[in-house]
């Protein structure tokens, strides 16, 4: 197990800026040994404002090492490693949130951009700010005060309202919807709902469904000692079987590995069971 100490700092972002951003979590972070984490598709879009380089390796990202990145919806896992010292500030946002802050576009499945290829200045220069700020709530403050200049814009781009419906159709349901429904309620064929909804948020509706639901389940099995079998049938997986297949597949690793895992890595993090979530950072 990692000699580590640390903080996870959690907080809500304001009101008017929920239906783009899920979270904010600071995080402060000291290991003697190299700290290796799994993480596994989310439902939410990753935006980290580090004040330390990070490794990062995986099936899409392939190998890098950066500070600020963002990491857009994914259907696979990526590799983290650091030693030494880590701090900084991660904003989860809702695939929505990411396509108005990246001004109409969406990233691809597994690609994590560092904040200075965005050709935004403004994201590229925040890590620093931020860093020099003398405490959470005023870092909170600051990453607020500029997300809202982005996403509360009126002349901001935002996905189709009929792409937006479906997303939280999905969202709400844990990934229970399918396609065929989802186009009969936005009064889109299957196949102009497929091409819109990938282009906007990244995957398609039944990846992003499958996504979701996968998303509810792994928080189940790292924040909990709930059974393998009773979050299988929670999340709507046929059997344990059919769970194991999904984590091999879309985290690279079994259940009991992930779970395994998650404990070494987060060795200071309260259980989450009864929600299911988990504050960590990428």
């Amino acid at each position: 197990m990692p000699v580590m100490t640390g903080e996870f700092r959690p907080a809500p972002p304001p009101a008017v800026l929920r239906p783009f951003v899920l979270r904010y979590l600071g995080y402060r972070e000291e290991s003697a040994t190299p700290v290796l984490r799994r993480q596994a598709p989310a439902a939410g879009v990753a935006l980290v404002f580090g004040f330390h380089s990070l490794e990062l390796s995986g099936p899409a990202v392939g190998s890098t090492t950066t500070a600020a990145f963002v990491g857009g919806l994914s259907d696979t896992w990526v590799l983290t490693r650091f030693t030494g010292p880590q701090a900084g500030i991660q904003v989860d946002l809702t695939p929505v949130g990411l396509y108005t802050l990246l001004g109409g576009r969406a990233l691809p499945s597994g690609a994590v951009p560092a904040l200075d290829e965005l050709a935004d200045p403004v994201l590229a220069a925040l890590p620093e700010r931020l860093a020099a700020a003398p405490e959470w709530p005023a870092r909170f403050a600051l990453v607020s005060e500029v997300l809202a200049g982005r996403l509360l814009d009126v002349r901001a781009r935002r996905p189709a309202p009929e792409v937006v419906h479906a997303w939280r159709r999905l969202e709400v349901t844990g990934g229970r919807v399918p396609v065929s429904v989802l186009a009969a309620e936005t009064g889109w064929s299957r196949r102009h709902l497929q091409a819109r909804f990938s282009t906007q948020i990244g995957l398609g509706p039944r990846t992003a469904g499958r996504v979701l639901r996968f998303s509810r389940a792994s928080g189940l099995v790292a924040g909990s000692r709930v059974a393998l079998a009773e979050i299988a049938a929670t999340c709507g997986y046929v059997d344990q079987a059919h769970l194991s297949r999904e984590f091999r597949a879309l985290a690279g690793i079994s259940p009991g590995g992930f779970r395994t895992e998650w404990a070494a890595a987060f060795p200071f993090v309260q259980d989450e069971a009864a929600s299911g979530e988990q504050d960590q950072p990428a």
